[in-house]
Order: C-alpha cells, then structure tokens, then sequence
C-alpha cells in the first residue's frame, strides 16, 4: 500500500460550549490564552502529519500537553472540532457508526495505561475476549490468545487471574490482547508508565523485539524522553496543544527547533542516542588505519576513535569509506551539548 498510514491536517480539538464558533471565527489562528478566557480549553492546535506504514512515531510531552488527545481524536474517542483525519486513505470523521466500529475492531488495537483487564478471566480469557466479540469460534479464538501467549513471553501464566501477576505481566496480557485482533495500527498511551524503572526497560525492550517482528504502524504516547529516544523513529514533541517538532531522535537531539525543545535535550547522554553517520564528516582525507561502521552508536566507539591521532574512516554496509570522524568531534557532541554546570 502505497501513501502514509495515518494523515493529519490541521486537526483541532477545543474542549467547551461554543468551541466550534470561536475556531471557525479565529481562522485557524488558535490563541489558547484567548480561547481560555471565552471558556475554551485547546487540546489540540493545527496537528498536521504523516505515519508511514511499519514506522513508529512517539508523541511526547508533559502533563496536558495534548498528546493522549491528539491519540484519541485519531482512533476518534473523541471527536475533532476541525480538520482532516484519514486512515489508510479512509476519511475517519466521515465514516458512520458501524464503518467506524469495524475499522477499531479489526486495523486498530489499543493499549492503555491502566491494563483494564477483566478480574474474572484468565490470562488466555482476556486475550481471547476482544476476538469472541467479533464473532471468532471459541477454540480457534483461545488457540490464536495461546499463541499470544507465547509471543509476550507469558507461558506457562495463561490460566493465571490478573491478581496472581506482576504489574509488568499484567501489562503483557494487555499487550497481547491487543495484538490477538492483528491490528494494523497500534495506538499506545502511556502503556509502561505504571512499571518499576526495571520492568519499564524490560517492556521496551520486549516491545522493540515485537515491533521487529511485526512491523505495525505504531503511535506511542509517553512523557518520558528516554522511552522516545529509545524507541521511535520520529518523535513528536507537543506544547499547549502544538507540536513543536517532529523530527528524526538524533535531529532533535542535534537540531532542536525550539527553545522548549532544546530544554528536553539538554540532559540527554548524547552518546547513547546519536550513531557515527550523524556526526560524520564527509571528507577522506589524512585517515588513519582505524574504520568504524557508520551505524554504530557513538558510546561503542568512542574509546577506540579517542585514542587515535588522525581522523577516523567510517564505513557503510559495504564497508566503503563514506566519511570521517575526528576525535575532537566526539569530545564536542558528548560534552559540547551538556549544561555549564562548572
């Protein structure tokens, strides 16, 4: 399927009584201060963007600024005062009531915060539940939940109740329900924000593992800037509503576009984030006898470059020389970023 999988044009959602009037008299020109004061609240500002097939696009921001409103306009549990909302080509606030179930039921899965699972059920209950309200015959539908089972790493727990698992296992079945419909999109709000800092690493990196094998078309929310590095391949930072940018990890953390921006990256181990093509140089002149793939994260190499005298050759898949590095650029991405704290 060619074209994005998601498209936003100019999405606005405004909470209060004579919303739609106010953005339709303001133009577009949302002013939440001025929107405020008339007894509006602007969750969401001119949202306009693409989700490509197979990409997961991360949505973060603080407390209010818009994100897990921006999610439910998308998967239209909310409805948008204005713009444009199209999935797969399918203009989603033009779909009626039955079209716009089917679509949730069978290209959407959901993900919440609170796993929302059913008390009375199995593990393998829950997981099956979503495909028993479509209609699935019960054995083929506990024989697909197995499968999830297994998928998120939960065998062994499939007759268990939710009370007798961890909050991270809890989180599992919730994430393996969400897969048993195969949805094509993902829609994720905040789904690791309850866990222990040590089963939130283990659930990111449970999730890229999935994402690896399934490929779906993934939108994220979270508020933690550490999830976003890790796991998107854009992220978008929003503030009162707008987004500020969305851009590549390593073009936020390098780019900032604005001031707010700029202050998420500040303390960002810059290392650990960018990869040696994001900081190369391309020319390849005066290298020594040192290469390093340009896919490499800077932390892995950097002792290695730090020792030599001369510029360093980096690589691409081929192993042809595509750039080079310089040690004094190292010293300046990893300490040239940072706050003075001297």
């Amino acid at each position: 399927m060619s074209g994005p999988v998601i498209k936003c044009e100019n999405v606005y959602k405004i909470f209060g009584a004579n919303a739609e009037k106010m953005l339709k008299d303001s133009n577009g020109n949302v002013d939440a201060k001025t929107f405020q004061e008339n007894g509006c609240i602007v969750g969401v500002n001119n949202a306009s963007f693409e989700v490509a097939k197979g990409e997961m696009l991360v949505v973060m921001g603080l407390s209010g600024s818009g994100k897990s409103t921006l999610l439910r306009c998308i998967s239209r549990l909310t409805d948008a005062t204005g713009g444009k909302i199209f999935i797969e080509g399918q203009d989603l606030l033009q779909l009626n009531n039955k079209d716009l179930i089917d679509l949730r039921r069978n290209k959407m899965g959901m993900v919440f915060q609170s796993f929302a699972l059913l008390p009375h059920k199995t593990v393998v209950e829950n997981i099956a539940f979503p495909l028993q309200i479509k209609g699935v015959k019960t054995e083929y539908s506990i024989s697909k939940a197995m499968d999830m089972v297994k998928l998120v790493g939960l065998d062994g727990r499939e007759n268990y109740f939710p009370r007798e698992l961890s909050g991270g296992q809890q989180q599992r079945v919730g994430i393996a329900r969400s897969l048993a419909v195969e949805p094509d999109i993902w829609f994720l709000d905040e789904p690791f924000s309850a866990l222990d800092p040590l089963i939130r690493k283990e659930m990111q990196d449970e999730f890229l593992r999935l994402q690896e094998k399934l490929q779906k078309t993934i939108m994220f929310i979270t508020h933690d800037f550490d999830e976003a590095l890790k796991l998107a391949d854009r992220i978008a930072i929003m503030k009162d509503g707008i987004i500020e940018q969305l851009d590549t990890p390593a073009n936020i953390v390098l780019n900032p576009a604005t001031e707010y921006v700029r202050k998420f990256t500040e303390e960002v181990p810059r290392e650990k984030v960018l990869l040696i093509e994001d900081i190369m140089d391309k020319t390849k002149d005066n290298l020594g006898d040192l290469k390093v793939s340009k896919d490499e994260i800077i932390e892995n190499v950097a002792e290695k470059i730090l020792t030599q005298e001369k510029s360093v050759a980096v690589v691409d898949n081929n192993n042809d020389i595509i750039g080079s590095i310089n040690p004094a650029k190292i010293i300046n991405t990893v300490f040239g970023g940072r706050k003075n704290n001297i």
